[in-house]
């Protein structure tokens, strides 16, 4: 006697049990429908209809920004200047082309950095020549600290007028990139 849990040998198929039920047409006698076919496998190259994930939006490499997008990233260079002039550049570089406005604000944003980044050796380099004097080396010695905290309220003053639809110009910049 077989055991009904164990799968078929390979071999001839023995006819049913007597008494048990037969399957319809087209089932096997497990009870399962075939499979379906297979479709053969495309792959369609990047960019294409059909590439990635159906139903989600995939932006094409250098394509132009919403304006949203746009505005977005012109704050961001101006917000940025908080940690250096890297954040700037960089957000210049890359969006530069695919949006106006963070092409515009980008450019301040980078000049500015540099402008402040000029100010910040010139204000360690006057420091240091005044800490010789007594009374002076103090005040002298807060001169970068002064000109730090310049560039944050800059900095910060920028990306809120241009999240908020306008746009900024620094107050005493150098045009290094126009």
């Amino acid at each position: 006697m077989t055991d009904p849990n164990t799968p078929p040998q390979d071999g001839p198929a023995s006819p049913p049990p007597a008494g048990a039920p037969t399957p319809p047409p087209g089932q096997n006698p497990g009870g399962y429908a075939p499979p379906p076919p297979q479709q053969p496998y495309t792959q369609q190259p990047y960019g294409q209809p059909g590439y990635g994930q159906p139903g989600y939006g995939q932006p094409q490499p250098g394509a132009a920004l919403t304006p949203d997008q746009d505005k977005q990233w012109a704050m961001f260079a101006h917000l940025g200047g908080i940690v250096g002039f890297l954040p700037a550049l960089i957000i210049w570089l890359v969006f530069k082309d695919r949006g106006p406005r963070t092409n515009v604000e980008g450019k301040e944003a980078l000049n500015w950095q540099i402008t402040f980044t000029i100010a910040m050796i010139v204000a360690y380099i006057v420091a240091g020549i005044l800490a010789f004097i007594p009374f002076l080396g103090f005040i002298g010695g807060l001169l970068p600290f002064a000109v730090w905290v310049a560039n944050i309220i800059f900095s910060i003053l920028g990306a809120v007028r241009v999240n908020a639809g306008g746009s900024y110009r620094y107050p005493v910049t150098f045009r290094f990139i126009s």
